[in-house]
């Protein structure tokens, strides 16, 4: 058998069971040695349902396993500082859950703990692994639209009802940038190459929902005149939309931001249509492979940490605009 990468699970968070723990089951390289909670019998219940023998009832219990290689952490936003840490120290990788941190600051110390503890680092922003997006950075990057002029990118989401909703909890780093703002503006930086100068972004915060902001809609500045304009939203029609408009082109990713849909692109340049597709392809199943390489030494890390706190540091632009109703530079 290959190498195995054996993950403890930290949390019983939706996006686990739905989307990591069956990513980690279908990968080529990754095997899941435990999962851990507050309380073992939630633990027990997810494991069981994977055919997982070991459940924790703490997180310490789960960093104390040596069996465990890495750990995946898909905890409230406050607390992917702490754990994240406390993985480090007990020697294991970390793949942590968007977003990285509550802030630019968090993120720095938690680059670096795993720095100094020579263990891997990665935020977990899996629509950046399938090949699609890749594919479209590469005709982008080449030149195959011609230069780059504007990317509009939406990632919205209907789910306001749900009281007990952790992303409605402002302490707790609710609220749609920090949920899934971090999927446009992330993307921005990757098809252009280049980090922002500015940020202006309008936000509806809604006193039902502790304060948060359930929908953001910005402008990112880039040099040379180059804009990004964005919205992200949990509690407006869904959207996963990503547009790249060039001198000479144009691409369309629909579901760009979705990780097991069917996923292409369409490609309009000189009154022409082109559609590129790839089915089944999973960009969960992706993440883990690419992870668990680099954990190996077989490839290096496709993105660095620092590339998270380099994307942390614009959604604090993009937090502080909102609140303060102004434009915001960055340095």
């Amino acid at each position: 058998m290959d190498e195995q990468l054996r993950w403890g699970i930290m949390g019983c968070a939706g996006i686990a069971r739905d989307c990591i723990m069956p990513a980690i089951m279908n990968s080529t390289n990754g095997t899941i040695e435990a999962v851990a909670s507050r309380g073992v019998e939630k633990s027990r219940a997810l494991a069981d349902q994977f055919g997982v023998q070991k459940a924790y009832g703490s997180y310490e219990e789960l960093l104390q396993d040596s069996s465990v290689d890495a750990v995946y952490i898909p905890l409230p936003n406050h607390l992917h500082k702490e754990w994240t840490i406390k993985a480090s120290q007990a020697g294991k990788h970390v793949l942590c859950e968007k977003p990285f941190s509550l802030d630019a600051w968090e993120a720095e110390l938690m680059i670096k703990a795993c720095s100094d503890a020579g263990v891997l680092l990665a935020e977990a922003m899996m629509y950046r692994h399938h090949p699609v997006l890749r594919r479209a950075q590469q005709l982008v990057a080449g030149g195959g639209i011609g230069e780059l002029r504007l990317i509009r990118a939406s990632f919205t989401y209907n789910n306001p009802d749900q009281a007990d909703n952790i992303r409605f909890r402002s302490a707790w780093g609710g609220g749609a940038i920090y949920d899934v703002g971090g999927y446009p503006l992330s993307a921005a930086r990757f098809f252009t190459g280049m980090e922002p100068e500015a940020v202006t972004v309008n936000s509806f915060f809604s006193g039902g929902h502790d304060g948060v902001d359930m929908m953001s809609s910005g402008l990112v500045e880039f040099a040379g005149g180059l804009a990004m304009t964005f919205d992200c939203g949990m509690w407006a029609e869904e959207r996963r939309c990503l547009e790249i408009v060039g001198s000479e082109g144009r691409i369309e990713i629909p579901h760009a931001f979705s990780g097991k849909e069917q996923s292409g692109y369409y490609l309009f340049s000189r009154g022409e249509l082109q559609e590129y597709r790839e089915t089944e392809i999973n960009a969960y199943v992706r993440q883990i492979e690419d992870f668990g390489k680099a954990a190996f030494g077989h490839m290096p890390q496709l993105f660095l940490p620092e590339d998270a706190l380099r994307n942390m540091k614009l959604l604090d632009a993009c937090r502080l605009s909102a609140a303060e109703r102004r434009r915001v530079e960055l340095r």
